[in-house]
């Protein structure tokens, strides 16, 4: 399959041989857009844990009432992610990304029309519906323009979308919030999306990598889907990826109120604050994806590029969130919990990337939405928890603490998984065993 442009280099890829020409502009401008898309994407799931004091307030909400509206964004949240990836796979990426933005813009609206905790969760639930299929949509239109083996740092740029959205998003909302109030931030998120889907229209193109049309998506040779779905690499993956979401959605949802009303910060501190353990994340996954990127193309084993990173991020930490409650002082939990939360999250990327290894051409978009559909399934339980815990504890501070360890705790757990079984060349080679040969 070549490519040719006048400004395209040739990228040579034991997967894919030599010929395919690439133009390293329209790949990274792709993937700039997929990154904004996801930071679109997360800071529309922040605005909850930002504004949670202020809605709690207005409303007439509890901690276990946020806790449940936290967790209801992930009703349908799976379930969309799984339907969209089949449809993505028989439509192409370019126009399920612009609908979606700009469903994202209009599920803002309900509660800013009434201002009830009904319709903030009527809001929520069709936002985690729209939402979904973002991270799977954005890394596949990303990894069309770039060879499998390529492919841990365009996965580590675009989950870094969610924490841009925490560090300069986030501080931007909370000064909404407290200048003008939360629903002037819930506007701007809808502006947000609508200018982020007419950008696209402008730049999002299919990559070389990716599966151009539906005549031939529907032609090109694939292993069963089932294959795919029971190797020990998906099976690994969905485990680790799956504690380390729930750490990221208690995050999301509860941060901002830990850092305010467990630890004694000012709200506009504690707004600002969330985006300290994405800094720590993004810094890591970036530079470790980066790496094993080079590692691979000299012929390091996947198993230890991907697998054993991985598993060593999620051990080390969600090992130091296990010893929050042991911490007493305000800047050494905030440090724990940033530099705990920012270790694990390298396995994100690596996960994402290792699935893509195994996933054929034609089922990207279905294998990967599907992938993160189970991972975000985590979503449903560790909001409503957190929000429980709080309420029963003896002080908010403890409640917080506790919770992090619990979910710290399952994240090492998710570690060891991932060692043990995750094994991306030798599940891709089974995978394309099984693929049928494409008639002369």
């Amino acid at each position: 399959m070549a490519v040719h442009d006048a400004a395209a280099a040739p990228v040579r890829s034991p997967s894919t041989g030599p010929d395919v020409r690439v133009n390293p502009v329209r790949a990274w401008s792709v993937t700039a857009m997929a990154v904004l898309f996801i930071v679109v994407n997360w800071a529309d799931k922040a605005i909850l844990g930002i504004a949670a004091q202020p809605l709690m307030a207005d409303l007439g909400l509890t901690a276990a009432d946020i806790g449940f509206i936290g967790s209801a964004f992930y009703f349908l949240f799976s379930i969309t992610g799984v339907v969209t990836g089949f449809v993505a796979d028989r439509v192409g990426m370019r126009w399920v990304l612009f609908t979606l933005a700009l469903l994202w813009s209009v599920t803002q609206l309900p509660v800013l029309l009434w201002a009830t905790g009904a319709a903030l969760l009527v809001g929520r639930i069709a936002l985690g519906a729209a939402e979904g299929p973002g991270t799977a949509m954005a890394s596949v239109a990303s990894f069309g323009w770039f060879p499998p083996e390529r492919r841990a740092l365009p996965s580590a740029l675009v989950s870094s979308g969610a924490s841009i959205a925490k560090i300069a998003i986030a501080p931007v909302l909370t000064l909404i919030v407290v200048t003008w109030g939360w629903r002037a931030a819930f506007v701007a998120l809808a502006v947000f999306g609508v200018v982020w889907a007419g950008l696209w229209l402008l730049i999002g193109k299919p990559g070389p990598y990716a599966v151009r049309t539906p005549d031939a998506r529907a032609s090109a040779p694939s292993a069963p889907l089932r294959v795919v779905l029971t190797r020990p690499t998906f099976i690994g993956a969905v485990v680790g990826t799956f504690t380390m979401y729930g750490l990221v959605t208690v995050v999301l949802t509860w941060l901002p109120s830990y850092f305010e009303t467990g630890l004694g910060f000012s709200r506009l501190e504690a707004g600002s604050m969330l985006g300290l353990p994405s800094i720590v994340g993004m810094v890591v996954m970036i530079g470790v994806s980066a790496w094993t990127d080079r590692r691979l193309a000299r012929g390091a084993s996947s198993r230890v590029m991907r697998g054993f990173i991985s598993a060593a991020g999620l051990v080390f930490g969600g090992g130091l969130l296990a010893v929050l409650p042991l911490v007493g002082a305000p800047a050494a939990a905030v440090a724990i919990v940033s530099v705990g939360y920012g270790i694990g999250a390298v396995c994100l990327p690596l996960m994402s990337a290792s699935v893509s290894l195994i996933a054929p051409a034609a089922r990207q978009s279905t294998v990967l939405g599907i992938f993160l559909a189970l991972q975000a399934l985590s979503g449903l339980i560790a909001p409503a928890v957190t929000g429980l815990i709080v309420d029963g504890a003896a002080s908010p501070a403890a409640g917080y603490a506790l919770s992090f360890q619990v979910f710290g705790l399952a994240a090492v757990v998710g570690g060891v998984v991932v060692a043990l079984i995750v094994r991306p060349d030798r599940d891709r080679e089974t995978v394309a065993r099984a693929t049928p040969a494409v008639a002369a």
